[in-house]
């Protein structure tokens, strides 16, 4: 996998490359402090995977995304950010932006979300679930089904699959299947995410009893 570091500061650029060669299928591929920068490097490279400061010195990482796209780059980009805006989200959903992780995450967490976006998924910092939530203008839990909902409440509860088959009267494997929808309906990395996410919109049983 062929990663670009797109960052104004020189400290981060070699702080992100030293923790990203800690995989062996990763290379660092190539770096680029701006947008003019980026779009040279990314035609030379064809990079797999971009990791782009949303804030760069005089321009937006996701402008840069934009023209990347425009100019035919294929590159999953993945933004690194301290806090994102209502109109960032926006922004970031319009040019399909694969993932985004908070600078103060650890090693471990950025690995995670790199190869987890490289395998196709999104992902979304936990730091970020709740804001992604709130700002949401339709609720993504209106595409579960109605035992999707009870698997998500179960789930929010910290139960396991076994707890869960056992109070839904359900087998593990049936639990496994909604588990998996609910992470693609929900676009979210793992079952602790959705369990956040459960959490952040406040889902109960009491509500699905109305349903």
């Amino acid at each position: 996998m062929k990663i670009v570091i797109v960052d104004d500061h020189p400290l981060v650029r070699r702080g992100l490359a030293a923790v990203i060669s800690m995989q062996p299928n990763v290379q660092f591929a190539g770096e680029a402090t701006n947008g003019t920068e980026a779009l040279r490097v990314f035609q030379e490279i064809q990079p797999d995977l971009v990791l782009i400061d949303l804030k760069l010195a005089d321009e937006s990482g996701l402008d840069v995304i934009k023209m990347a796209r425009a100019n035919g780059i294929t590159s999953k980009f993945i933004l690194l950010t301290s806090s994102a805006s209502r109109e960032d989200f926006l922004k970031a959903e319009e040019v399909l932006v694969d993932g985004y992780v908070l600078k103060e995450a650890l090693p471990e967490e950025l690995l995670f979300a790199i190869q987890l976006v490289h395998k196709g998924r999104k992902y979304y910092d936990p730091g970020l679930m709740e804001d992604k939530m709130r700002m949401s203008v339709s609720s993504p839990t209106d595409e579960l089904t109605p035992k999707e909902k009870e698997v998500l409440i179960e789930l929010g509860q910290g139960a396991c699959n076994r707890e869960i088959a056992s109070r839904l009267y359900i087998s593990e494997f049936t639990v496994k299947k909604h588990v998996s929808q609910i992470l693609a309906k929900l676009q979210v990395a793992d079952r602790t995410q959705a369990a956040l996410y459960a959490n952040a919109v406040g889902i109960t049983k009491y509500e699905m009893s109305y349903e």
